[in-house]
């Protein structure tokens, strides 16, 4: 037998074991260091800290020089959303496409998020409740009745001058671009993310936490200051991204209380009062963090149950007192439309060559689309991490059209019920304007107070008051806990009591001073900005999950483990700490 002298004299290296595997298989191990004592015990002080710091400056900044944040603000996004519109519309379409190739290919769709013959954790209904819940749930009353009406009045259709605004003609052409916003892009960006991390976290048995899911691109690097700078974006677009969704919650959650007759104080000149938006954060933040202290297997199930059952109970209302044939005419048609249209939809990006259309119609794209898809990215982290925490055990191939086509269709029923029936009541002329002259806010039930007898329509108002506040407790609780779950390096048990009370505080005067400093479109802006950031780290995470489901592929191929279990290892397979 040769020396090992001669051997390196010959140009040649001793016998490893991994030389038996034409592939080595994947890290099974990312360090994280957490705090063992005191107030951080359990915590990455390294992402904590510097989020927590972030997330206060930029409230104080709001609180104490408003009008330096508001035009500060405002100059940013014209040069951020004016740069970069096309950014968010070509990698939202990328994040569709890699879904559903994932999800088709026959090798990869059966790959299990989860260890072996493991099983989901929750029931398909409590699945998708929770998806449906912790998703859009809050949106969708918002944006049911008020986007159809927007975009039946004003779309690039209407801009360009085809078709005539409030028309027949614009019907369709409005739920085309309502199913855009709400449809297949939405639920694609929330599963890849959701994808990229459970895959690495329950196969592999990484942390359960956002720079896991890069670890297949740069392996035991995502342990240090890269890793750190990953998971501090990702909390830090969590907080944006569900303030707006808060202060669309606060501004209808204060309309309905207004409808009901809860007093004249509470909404001025069409807008929330200061006083109304204390209220209203002290009683959802309040409820949020006393469900968040229950955990994801008490309070936030129960709540999403209660969630789905409440929507149906609102959903066969309007099937049973609304335009109900009307809508399911809309309906199939507007599927139809939308999916005829949708590669067209998802790259087309308005130019603006100086004419008075041309800027309109860029406008139009800047306020809807591209606004849509950075909220979407902001939420990302938060339902992507959500979705991930209540999928264990389920394929690729489950969890792609669990996540992406139920809620979708969900959605476009909610839709097409609500503001079908609020387009035929104004096609009619039974509305008269009651309902497209309203706020945003207000508007589903002003739906309500024309469609019902006025008695009848305050007990309805007063059922979406509450449904409304499941929702924002369901997805502010669920919030809080993904953002400890991050800064717990992926630990989801031990004391959080501390850590999620300031996060609902911080929350709650995010909101707040957001909302007085420039309403809901101040929140939107700080949003949008706070999206771009994360935007590349969902870019790069699309190329870790197809390298890591590849490799997977090939692995299994040639007998290699691709889990942490020994289950599917050969006695003699080598671990490995570096990337795929």
């Amino acid at each position: 037998m040769d020396h090992p002298e001669q051997q390196r004299a010959e140009g040649t290296r001793a016998h490893r074991p991994e030389d038996d595997f034409p592939i080595e298989p994947p890290l099974t191990h990312l360090p994280i260091k957490t705090h063992d004592r005191g107030f951080y015990e359990g915590f990455s002080r390294a992402v904590t800290v510097p989020a927590k710091v972030t997330v206060s400056l930029l409230i104080l900044w709001a609180i104490f020089f408003p009008v330096s944040a508001n035009e500060t603000l405002g100059a940013a996004n014209s040069a951020i959303i004016g740069r970069f519109g096309g950014w968010y519309v070509y990698l939202v379409a990328a994040l569709m496409l890699v879904c559903f190739l994932l999800a088709l290919a026959p090798r990869s769709g059966s790959l299990t998020i989860g260890l072996p013959g493991e099983k989901p954790e929750f029931s398909r209904l409590s699945w998708f409740a929770m998806l449906f819940g912790a998703g859009i749930g809050i949106g969708m009353l918002t944006y049911s009745t008020g986007e159809p009406l927007a975009h039946f009045t004003n779309n690039p259709e209407i801009i360009a001058g085809t078709i005539s605004p409030a028309s027949t003609e614009a019907v369709i052409p409005a739920y085309r671009y309502t199913f855009l916003h709400w449809g297949l892009a939405a639920w694609c960006t929330y599963a890849l993310v959701g994808l990229a991390i459970g895959y690495v976290a329950y196969r592999r048995d990484l942390p359960l936490t956002v720079r896991s899911a890069l670890a297949p691109l740069f392996g035991t690097r995502m342990s240090g200051l890269g890793g750190h700078v990953v998971d501090v974006v990702a909390v830090v677009a969590t907080i944006l991204g569900v303030a707006v969704t808060m202060g669309l919650g606060v501004e209808q959650f204060v309309a309905g209380l207004d409808r009901v007759g809860f007093g004249d104080w509470l909404v001025e000149d069409g807008s929330a009062t200061l006083p109304a938006i204390v209220l209203a954060l002290v009683v959802l933040v309040g409820a949020s963090t006393i469900s968040a202290l229950t955990g994801v297997g008490r309070g936030i199930k129960w709540l999403s149950n209660i969630n789905m059952g409440l929507s149906f109970a609102l959903l066969a209302l309007f099937a049973v007192a609304g335009a109900s044939l009307f809508a399911l005419e809309l309906l199939g048609a507007g599927i139809l439309d939308y999916l005829r249209h949708l590669p067209e939809l998802s790259l087309r990006i308005y130019g603006d060559d100086g004419s008075e259309i041309a800027t309109a119609q860029r406008q139009w794209q800047l306020d809807w689309s591209i606004f849509y898809w950075a909220w979407w990215i902001a939420f990302a982290p938060f339902v992507g991490m959500f979705i991930a925490r209540i999928s264990r055990g389920r394929t690729i191939r489950e969890y792609v059209f669990g996540v992406v086509l139920v809620p979708s269709l969900i959605c476009f029923i909610w839709m097409t019920l609500a503001g079908g029936t609020a387009i035929s009541l104004e096609l009619s002329g039974e509305a008269g304007g009651r309902i497209l002259d309203t706020a945003l806010s207000d508007q589903l039930y002003a739906t309500i107070a024309v469609l019902l007898d006025p008695g009848v329509a305050a007990i309805v108002s007063g059922l979406i008051v509450f449904l409304l506040l499941t929702y924002l407790v369901t997805s502010v609780d669920s919030a809080i806990l993904i953002i400890n779950t991050i800064n717990g390096a992926g630990e989801t048990e031990g004391q959080r009591r501390r850590h999620i009370i300031f996060w609902g505080a911080a929350l709650a005067f995010m909101v707040g001073s957001m909302l007085v400093l420039g309403g809901i479109d101040a929140i939107r802006t700080t949003m949008i900005l706070g999206a771009l950031p994360f935007s590349f780290v969902v870019a790069i995470m699309a190329v870790a999950i197809v390298k890591a489901v590849v490799w997977d592929l090939r692995r299994k191929h040639h007998g290699v483990s691709t889990t942490a279990t020994t289950d599917e290892w050969t006695e003699n397979t080598p671990p490995r700490d570096g990337a795929d």
